[in-house]
């Protein structure tokens, strides 16, 4: 693999140094052939590590600009990183930004007897005008268990009612849960606007999003080779419903899997996209593009 063709930013932060070893395959991938229109990644995390030494906020846009990725919403998964995202929005224009407390980190701050006070902050954060989504929140019952689950479910309970009440999106991450998620929402009323992360369902789970008019964010898992449910998922999803993501610095799409995912890395989850449905490149970034505004509002 010639190393010019990873993006300079990350030949910094990686290990593709040597391409001749195995170690090598540790290092960011290359960058693909860039987009005939441009979309954007609802979904990254730029405060995350990446590789040996850290990525420029300026510098992961540029890459990802360059292979026509024009914008993204960084993530905030606990107080630190939504205290991060309010600054990365503030010091870079095609950044917008979603603040919450990981499903996974909220039994945490319970236990610390710190929950009701972080969940105050991030209300106080999300108020900032470019942070645009509440997420990422909801369940995860792989890695929770016992009284975590409740604390789990309160919290993403909360996160709904603040997302109502400032008029954002909520952004979900739903992992081995998707019945309970759902009758959570439903419970609650969900908000206007409603991202399933990295959605996990299959065509169940995409029909009832469908109905509801909750968006499906595909990220390279899709690309995966044991991810038949995720390729039947899409197959019946509405496609003003549709949008991409990479959740860097992970999930990497094929062929690179295992390798440090970016925001340069979107153009290869969109044409797996494209080559599974049956859908011209440009007609499909045109209407992720969409989708994705509708969903967050302009960058603008």
């Amino acid at each position: 693999m010639c190393n010019s063709l990873i993006p300079a930013a990350y030949r910094a932060a990686g290990s593709d140094a040597d391409a001749g070893t195995g170690q090598a395959r540790q290092g960011f991938p290359p960058a693909p052939e860039p987009l005939p229109v441009p979309v954007m990644d609802n979904h990254t995390h730029l405060d995350f590590p990446n590789g040996d030494r850290p990525v420029a906020i300026a510098a992961a846009m540029d890459a990802a600009e360059a292979v026509g990725v024009q914008g993204a919403v960084q993530v905030g998964c606990d107080l630190e990183s939504s205290r991060f995202t309010v600054q990365a929005v503030e010091l870079d224009s095609r950044l917008l930004g979603a603040v919450a407390l990981h499903p996974n980190d909220a039994p945490d701050y319970a236990r610390r007897g710190e929950l009701e006070a972080a969940l105050a902050e991030i209300e106080q954060l999300a108020a900032h005008p470019r942070i645009r989504a509440i997420g990422e929140t909801g369940l995860d019952f792989f890695r929770t268990e016992g009284e975590g689950l409740a604390h789990q479910r309160y919290s993403f309970r909360r996160h709904i009612d603040i997302a109502k009440r400032l008029n954002l999106t909520l952004q979900i991450h739903d992992r081995d849960a998707h019945d309970d998620v759902v009758q959570v929402l439903r419970e609650e009323g969900a908000p206007e606007r409603v991202v399933f992360h990295c959605f996990s369902g299959d065509e169940e789970l995409a029909r009832i999003c469908n109905t509801a008019g909750w968006n499906m964010s595909f990220a390279g898992t899709l690309t995966f080779k044991n991810a038949k449910n995720l390729r039947a998922a899409l197959a019946v999803a509405d496609p003003d419903l549709v949008l991409v993501e990479t959740d860097a610095p992970f999930l990497t799409p094929h062929p690179h899997r295992g390798r440090p995912n970016a925001s340069y890395m979107v153009p290869y989850t969109v044409r797996a996209m494209a080559e599974l449905t049956g859908t011209d490149l440009a007609e499909l970034c045109t209407r992720i593009g969409e989708n994705t505004v509708r969903a967050y509002g302009s960058w603008a």
